[in-house]
């Protein structure tokens, strides 16, 4: 990997869901501030003027606790999202708000919506079924921690807290297993480094010949017979005095 690969995985990775989740705490910190309060920019379905809070309602939230809540696992998805699927991150980010806010909007009680939650379940949702979907063990292995981390999340897209937006969360859910099918074809496979490769000779690999079979350390290698061994020429000059 040069400087140049590295400079795009730091970006890619880190940077854009940490700028993301900042700005989410600027808007924040601006209502409390200066005593704002943007709720009423949050999705309320089935009415013209919450359509705005489809676009909006992320960057929404009532109280630290509330966003604090979101935040942590927004900021360790959206990485996951960027580097195993990098070239269509943005895409299910973006789409994710808009389908996952339109889903509320039509299924929401008659109340404002706000929260970036739905588009943590539309990630949750997406990194474990796409992951599935692949049948390629690194993506198997981080849809099955995903499942450890975050299982207990499923509990909420049914109403059994008040106050909580289950219906946002459920269109969250939804809105991921349907872009897992649709880029079910578009498998993001991490690239394979050298002795994953189908053409690799584990038998010429200089590291590989100091282990046998079984994994055991082997201490003293037996030298390769066919590669030519090196002569050494001694010359007897007899002393004269």
């Amino acid at each position: 990997m040069n400087q140049n690969e590295h400079f795009k995985f730091s970006t890619g990775v880190i940077l854009y869901p940490l700028l993301f989740l900042l700005f989410i705490w600027m808007v924040f910190w601006f209502e409390v501030r200066f005593g704002f309060n943007f709720s009423n920019y949050g999705i309320y379905p089935q009415t013209i003027k919450g359509l705005r809070g489809i676009l909006l309602s992320p960057f929404v939230h009532g109280s630290i606790l509330h966003i604090y809540h979101n935040s942590i696992p927004l900021f360790v998805l959206s990485m996951a999202l960027f580097y195993f699927y990098r070239p269509i991150a943005w895409k299910v980010i973006i789409f994710g708000i808009l389908m996952s806010g339109f889903f509320t909007w039509c299924i929401g009680r008659p109340s404002y919506h706000i929260g970036a939650s739905g588009l943590v379940y539309v990630l949750v949702s997406f990194t474990f079924f796409k992951g599935i979907f692949s049948k390629y063990y690194r993506l198997v292995a981080l849809s099955l921690l995903v499942v450890f981390l975050y299982g207990s999340m499923i509990w909420y897209t049914f109403p059994i807290e008040e106050g909580v937006s289950w219906e946002g969360h459920l269109s969250g859910l939804l809105t991921g297993f349907l872009f897992a099918l649709f880029f079910k074809r578009k498998i993001v496979k991490p690239k394979k480094y050298a002795w994953e490769q189908d053409d690799y000779n584990a038998d010429d690999d200089p590291f590989l010949k100091h282990f046998d079979n079984n994994g055991n350390f082997i201490e003293h290698i037996q030298p390769d017979t066919e590669q030519e061994q090196p002569t050494v020429n001694y010359t007897f000059k007899e002393n004269k005095e």
